[in-house]
């Protein structure tokens, strides 16, 4: 078996396949509700250079699978589309010049659409061998989330050990795994959340302190949690109108990290606020980090591997569902009721 380091190298080696057959796949014929979305049966896909096919055997869906179904998200699919960014799953076929993977690994990666199907192709780049002891259900849910959160709060925000990072939609995957990388990075941690059950959740998960930010005072809650100070650093992927009152509240010199808006509503900040407050307002986008910093990408993929490897990283799952009751998981996950990413189990 490859080693974990090993598929970050570049491929050279040559071999040949044929795949052929249909699979269920969710597939998206139009920009629509979910309920209106059905498993069909379509052509298996076919790896491409660098690439490879995994049998999938779970998948997971957030905030962005939910956008893209209803044409809503920032940039849309070309439709006919299967939606699905993460998965985990057993490589059944690898193309032409891929080296380090071979049919049989156990594996978890993530792809630009494809994974609420039976097989995904995906870049061999952006796959990796499980660690021992990984579920499935872990492999599907852990890729995204906790790349973005590492290199949100390493490579944008430059957390630093002791400093107070807020953490908005704190029980979301995203913010799960910034609350969990936080601590692993020596921050004081803020969980931010809308009910008593998701706050709970959040400090079991490794949160220091709490607010509720439906109360109109929570920003004097917040206020008293870090000892009059405020944030050093702000993780949002909600948007929406907290933004604004997150950002006055954050410390001189914070930093303000936008990863998406689960809220559904992209928020204008006033200009006059980063000028007051010394502060930095930066943008995250996990989809671009392989591209456009890949020494950095590697470095993030390590650390987070390293820390799965050690057992000091122990990612969280939310609720489970069964690939016939994929429109339960996005339905929950929309209401934003649920704590963790929604997991589908394929096979």
């Amino acid at each position: 078996m490859p080693t974990l380091t090993s598929t970050f190298q570049r491929v050279t080696r040559w071999s040949l396949f044929k795949v052929r057959g249909n699979m269920r796949a969710v597939l998206v014929e139009q920009y629509d509700s979910i309920e209106n979305i059905q498993i069909k049966e379509v052509q298996t896909p076919v790896p491409g250079a660098g690439q490879v096919l995994v049998k999938v055997k779970a998948a997971s869906v957030g905030f962005v699978e939910g956008l893209k179904v209803r044409g809503l998200y920032q940039t849309k699919d070309p439709l006919p589309f299967t939606p699905g960014m993460e998965f985990s799953g057993v490589i059944e076929a690898i193309s032409d010049d891929v080296e380090g993977l071979v049919p049989g690994t156990q594996v978890m990666g993530t792809a630009g659409n494809g994974a609420l199907a039976e097989y995904v192709v995906a870049n061999a780049s952006s796959v990796y061998p499980m660690p021992d002891g990984l579920t499935s259900e872990i492999g599907a849910s852990f890729y995204v989330n906790y790349l973005t959160a590492l290199y949100a709060l390493s490579g944008r925000a430059w957390l630093k050990p002791g400093e107070r990072l807020l953490v908005l939609g704190a029980t979301g995957g995203t913010g799960i795994a910034a609350i969990q990388v936080g601590k692993l990075m020596g921050a004081e941690v803020i969980a931010a959340a809308s009910t008593q059950e998701k706050r709970d959740a959040a400090i079991r998960i490794g949160a220091d302190a709490t607010v509720d930010y439906t109360q109109h005072d929570w920003r004097d809650a917040l206020k008293e949690a870090t000892a009059g100070k405020g944030p050093d650093v702000i993780f949002d992927p909600v948007g929406g109108a907290i933004a604004d009152q997150a950002f006055r509240s954050i410390a001189w010199n914070g930093r303000y990290i936008v990863v998406g808006f689960a809220s559904g509503e992209i928020p204008a900040l006033k200009f006059n606020l980063p000028l007051l407050k010394g502060g930095i307002l930066v943008g995250v986008d996990a989809a671009q980090i392989e591209k456009r910093e890949p020494e950095i990408y590697r470095q993030v993929m390590d650390q987070l591997l390293n820390w799965l490897e050690s057992g000091a990283l122990k990612p969280a799952v939310g609720e489970v569902f069964d690939f016939e009751n994929f429109h339960e998981a996005f339905r929950r996950m929309q209401a934003r009721t649920a704590i963790g990413k929604m997991v589908i189990r394929i096979s």
